[in-house]
């Protein structure tokens, strides 16, 4: 099976990859010095901060970009800003943006993260109580109310009042999630501009997509394992560390509750109270255990060609804040942790913010909550990049589900019920993996990935007829089955969830000559919390055209290797009748199915 990708693939080598700011120098230029990021308009100082962290006291690094002019009578707004995970403040991307906003007038403060760079502690998981304490100190310093370690003291960053800085936080990946960290907990945050980062890191890691997530998912092994490596080879890598930087034997560099999560997942098991610690960890070190606290006005940025963390986690994240009354909204770009370039997006190690939508975007963002320019327009509530057209589609809203279709036992998605043939399928899996969606880490360590497969046997997929004109789905599409599994039906009762039936959901966009596209390499792995009942599966969004003469299908497969899947045999059986079938909705924007 063959698969040409709609935007190509880009990665680098491995730490790199992984590593800076947006956790993907896939964009980044290699790192840079401070001075070597700065011009001669834009002075550039090292610092140096002890800060109170939880119950740890954190050394960090950081750097100060003043821009020429600004000072006590002419004040300028302040841009904070720190690394992806692995990277650090003078890595391409973090320096880059320090340096773009600094040379617009912005006073900026890069730095690296704890347990990142030559800032001390463990690596946290952007802990709001560790992580978001240590940036809201360096807020202080913006403030003048604190100073560096060597008594560096500033007072030309404008205030909304004494000891309230006017400080906006940009980032990506790890370097986003401390935004909302922060920003829980320092309610002086102004303005926000996450990107590729994650709502729910029990989501990201160990994805389970059904609507009822009381079972953990499907172990996201080749990532999480990818960023283990990075996080432990820190004291390797990097010598004369800070003491504060080394933990425990076994995982010497993460926090203890982190390092028992990545021990867990790596098991393959989940027992019933290790997996409820787990999965308690996992979600107090993310967003969505503490948005109801964040107050900042959030533009979210998420990319379509991102595995590690999908577009259902900026949705969450865009949808949970509306509902708080926060201000919000939220932009696709093509590019993620999964590559997806295209030409004229945002690459902040360059600093083209006026030449591209998205960086033109967070300028107007920063623009209307930091410099106060109220007549300037933050854009519409939703955006997304269509790379069947090279730009940029604008709604008022996330689209809705619009259409549905059938699964019928012929192997048909049928627009209405009648027409569901009678009929059952059968797939079953084996004892290693099947199917390939992507090797996440194959292509930054120099290796070809693959193109997607599945093997015959071990899945089962529905097709559309060729569609007579094109057809744009921008969203989540929705499948709600019902499968039988006398293997999984005997395990049911288990104390282990890892007992339970796991499949994974995808949809592929097939060409006349029967050549099928994964779109976006994406898939939603599933383990059913119960197999004798329907379960609804939300598949990742995408933002796709399927072109006239092409098909739409809908698949399940036993196995990814990206990921841990089934223990044991367990054949799976989908029977269809007009009465009783299985349904996928599409949230079409344009064009109809059938």
């Amino acid at each position: 099976m063959t698969r040409r990708p709609a935007v190509p693939r880009s990665r680098k080598p491995l730490a790199a990859a992984l590593g800076a700011a947006l956790a993907v120098p896939l964009l980044a230029a290699g790192p840079a010095t401070a001075q070597g990021a700065a011009d001669a308009q834009v002075a550039v100082t090292a610092l140096k901060f002890t800060v109170r962290a939880g119950n740890q006291t954190c050394a960090v690094d950081a750097d100060l970009y003043r821009p020429s002019g600004v000072d006590k009578k002419h004040p300028a707004p302040a841009v904070l800003t720190t690394n992806g995970f692995g990277g650090n403040k003078s890595d391409g991307s973090t320096a880059g943006t320090a340096k773009a906003f600094a040379e617009r007038g912005y006073v900026a403060l890069a730095y690296s993260g704890l347990g990142f760079g030559k800032s001390g502690c463990l690596i946290s998981l952007d802990a709001p109580g560790i992580d978001g304490r240590a940036a809201s100190r360096l807020i202080d310093f913006l403030a003048g109310t604190r100073t560096a370690d060597d008594g560096t003291r500033i007072d030309f960053v404008t205030k909304d009042r004494p000891g309230d800085p006017r400080v906006g936080m940009i980032g990506g990946s790890y370097g986003g999630a401390i935004q909302m960290a922060t920003a829980a907990v320092d309610h002086r945050v102004d303005a926000l501009v996450p990107l590729i980062t994650w709502n729910d890191l029990s989501y990201a890691l160990d994805p389970n997509n059904v609507a009822d997530r009381k079972v953990p998912g499907a172990f996201k092994w080749q990532w999480t394992n990818g960023f283990y490596l990075i996080g432990e080879s820190q004291p390797i890598t990097l010598p004369n560390l800070d003491p504060s930087r080394w933990g425990t034997l076994g995982c010497v560099h993460f926090a203890p509750d982190a390092c028992k999560t990545i021990g867990l997942l790596n098991s393959g098991s989940y027992p019933a109270a290790p997996t409820a610690a787990m999965l308690r960890y996992a979600r107090s070190v993310s967003p969505v255990t503490y948005l109801d606290r964040v107050e900042a006005p959030t533009l979210l940025i998420q990319g379509q060609t991102d595995s590690l963390f999908n577009l259902n986690e900026a949705t969450a994240t865009y949808k949970t804040l509306k509902e708080n009354g926060t201000t919000t909204k939220m932009i696709w770009q093509s590019w993620g942790h999964s590559g997806g370039q295209a030409p004229g997006e945002l690459d902040l190690s360059k600093g083209n913010l006026e030449t591209s939508y998205t960086g033109q975007r967070i300028l107007s963002w920063f623009d209307h909550y930091l410099r106060g320019h109220k007549h300037t327009d933050t854009g519409p509530a939703f955006a997304y990049y269509r790379d069947w057209q090279s730009g940029y589609g604008e709604a008022s809203k996330v689209p809705p589900l619009t259409q549905k279709v059938y699964l019928s036992g012929d192997g048909k998605l049928v627009d209405n019920r009648k027409k569901v043939a009678r009929g059952s399928r059968t797939y079953t899996n084996a004892l290693v993996p099947t199917s390939h969606s992507e090797s996440s880490l194959a292509g930054m360590i120099g290796l070809p990935d693959p193109a997607p497969y599945d093997t015959p046997g071990t899945y089962l997929g529905w097709d559309t007829d060729p569609l007579k004109a094109p057809v744009d789905v921008v969203g989540s599409a929705k499948a709600t089955l019902k499968v039988d599994s006398p293997a999984a039906r005997a395990t049911q009762n288990s104390q282990d969830a890892a007992d339970k039936l796991v499949l994974f959901a995808k949809l592929y966009d097939v060409a006349p000559d029967g050549t099928k596209t994964l779109v976006r390499r994406l898939v939603a792995p599933v383990r059913v919390p119960d197999v004798t009942k329907p379960f609804t599966v939300a598949l990742p969004g995408i933002a796709h055209r399927y072109e006239a003469g092409h098909r739409i299908e809908f698949a399940i497969a036993a196995s990814d290797d990206a990921y841990l899947g089934n223990k044991g045999i367990k054949p799976v059986t989908v029977v269809s009748a007009p009465g009783s079938t299985g349904t996928l909705q599409l949230p079409v924007v344009n064009g109809r199915l059938n």
